[in-house]
């Protein structure tokens, strides 16, 4: 991230706070505190990397890693609260869930 405004950078950011505002409950994101953390940080490194002897690219990779996590960690959750167990089911729950159709029961 050799600076806040190259694209990769700005397209990191949006993505975070676009998990972020998925994932919080606060009206307003910019009262969120983790919103108000990752800002001051991305406003601390704009100018460049190369200041603090870092890679040119480490802080827009833990940006873009930390984007990741909270991404996968709501998938993560919504795929569990779908597919949860809840006890025995039935053969045909069980075809629907997985997108089967079972055979009618032959006419005597």
């Amino acid at each position: 991230m050799a600076s806040i405004t190259s694209k990769p950078a700005l397209v990191t950011l949006r993505q975070l706070l676009s998990e972020l505002r998925k994932q919080s409950n606060v009206k307003k994101l910019s009262e969120n505190q983790m919103v108000q953390y990752i800002m001051s940080q991305y406003r601390k490194y704009q100018t460049t990397d190369q200041q603090l002897c870092k890679a040119i690219d480490e802080m827009h990779f833990k940006a873009k890693t930390y984007c990741d996590y909270l991404h996968y960690s709501r998938k993560y959750l919504e795929i569990n609260a779908e597919f949860k167990g809840r006890g025995e089911r039935s053969v045909e729950d069980t075809a629907k869930m997985v997108g089967f159709k079972l055979p009618h029961d032959p006419k005597p």
